[in-house]
């Protein structure tokens, strides 16, 4: 099997498991535990509301990039992503990362100018994952990645202070 051919496999298999619901949730259970700091900085928690419901909503997610006020995410599956569609409604939420839990945040999606960059700079940190990832994204998407811009929507979470954050 050629080099491609897997790589499209591994794309495949990777996009199918991210909508293993299961799967994707066993990471809130560590966070909601209190041990979040097993991550690192490389993942977050975020509790955001959701945009009907008005019920707290839990993702976990890898954070793409720090901002000098937050972190910047990754919306996987475009403007289908629930908790993208959630903060776009309730913009203000809370993120658990590493030891640190309930940082008050607000949400503020990147312009496609500023999320090229961003994932230029993620890619230039981490070839490797990049280049795992970009091919799953682009299936998630429905839509290639080029380097001028992007479909792929993100969000970046600034932190903000307690008394601003509301939910």
């Amino acid at each position: 099997m050629t080099d491609d051919r897997r790589s499209s496999r591994v794309a495949d298999l990777t996009a199918r498991l991210l909508r293993t619901r299961w799967l994707v949730r066993a990471p809130i259970w560590i966070f909601r535990a209190g041990l979040g700091r097993v991550f690192g900085q490389r993942l977050l928690m975020l509790e955001h509301l959701g945009r009907k419901s008005q019920q707290p909503r839990y993702v976990v997610l890898e954070v793409v990039d720090r901002t000098e006020s937050g972190y910047v995410l990754a919306a996987g599956f475009g403007e289908r992503t629930q908790w993208l569609r959630n903060l776009d409604a309730h913009p203000r939420a809370h993120v658990s990362i590493g030891a640190r839990t309930r940082i008050p945040v607000e949400a503020r999606r990147l312009t496609p100018a500023e999320a090229a960059e961003t994932l230029r700079r993620y890619a230039a940190r981490n070839p490797r994952a990049w280049a795992k990832l970009r091919p799953v994204f682009e299936r998630t998407l429905g839509a290639p990645i080029s380097e001028f811009g992007t479909t792929l929507p993100l969000v970046e979470l600034i932190e903000t202070p307690p008394d601003q954050c509301g939910g």
